[in-house]
């Protein structure tokens, strides 16, 4: 049995069915995450961390800056205020905050 595989973009959404609803109601968006090349962390996890390209680089809702490392955290889902996040090259934990001007950004716990 063989079938042919096609790769989705990070920029390309799935929709799946979420069985709760968040803070503003809305169920989250859900991402298909491809291999970036980073290759600081085991090749199963690679496709979760990316490097951060500069102050010209845009993040998607799907990702944090780990401001210990400054590598870009990849989640499945999209990150909302709350949501605990790892980072495996500084073996830091995070939680996702919203700051004032509207962005995300993780802070460290441990």
């Amino acid at each position: 049995m063989s079938a042919e595989f096609n790769p989705v973009t990070a920029t390309d959404t799935v929709t799946v069915p979420d069985t709760g609803l968040d803070e503003d109601d809305t169920p989250r968006r859900y991402y298909d995450l491809d291999e970036t090349g980073f290759r600081e962390v085991p090749k199963r996890w690679r496709k979760f961390y990316r490097h951060w390209q500069g102050p010209g680089d845009e993040l998607a809702p799907n990702e944090v800056i780990c401001p210990v490392c400054k590598v870009v955290i990849r989640s499945r889902r999209e990150l909302r205020p709350g949501d605990r996040v790892y980072c495996m090259p500084c073996m830091s934990r995070l939680v996702v905050v919203r700051h004032p001007d509207g962005h995300l950004e993780a802070e460290v716990v441990y």
